[in-house]
């Protein structure tokens, strides 16, 4: 996909966490500058060298988890999203890691809601662009299943 002249590329992370075949989901608030509203994984801007050292940042801000409630389980080959709404070209850097048992996740300002739903149902929620796809990335298996 090439990037439009009028839309900046902007590199981003997105962090899936998993448990007992669920993923969670987190609904992004009225204070966050994009997607108000939508389900998204835990996400943010690519501030530093290293996209796995971001996702271990942005899982450490938004839901208080760190150490060993989290294992890195899969990192994707990153993925680019047009969104001609926004005039915005993002490029994805996504991460499956899964949840301790014990750990409980705590939001932060970023979202108001968060749920455990069936991998699945990804591609049929109001979800940020090209989540379904970036989940894929990290779980090809479900690509491999995957209705259009």
């Amino acid at each position: 996909m090439k990037t439009a002249p009028d839309q900046a590329r902007i590199h981003v992370v997105t962090a899936f966490l998993t448990r007992e075949g669920k993923v969670l989901v987190l609904k992004r608030s009225s204070r966050v500058g994009t997607y108000q509203g939508y389900l998204a994984g835990v996400s943010g801007y690519l501030e530093t060298t290293e996209p796995v050292e971001q996702a271990h940042i942005e899982l450490r801000e938004e839901l208080g988890l760190e150490g060993a409630a989290i294992q890195l389980e899969a990192i994707g080959d990153p993925i680019d999203v047009s969104d001609e709404q926004t005039q915005r070209f993002w490029t994805v850097h996504p991460f499956r890691f899964s949840l301790a048992k014990d750990a409980i996740p705590r939001l932060d300002w970023e979202h108001v809601e968060m749920r455990w739903v069936l991998p699945d149902d990804l591609q049929h929620l109001q979800t940020v662009p090209g989540l379904w796809q970036a989940w894929c990335r990290v779980s090809p298996e479900m690509a491999a299943g995957a209705s259009s």
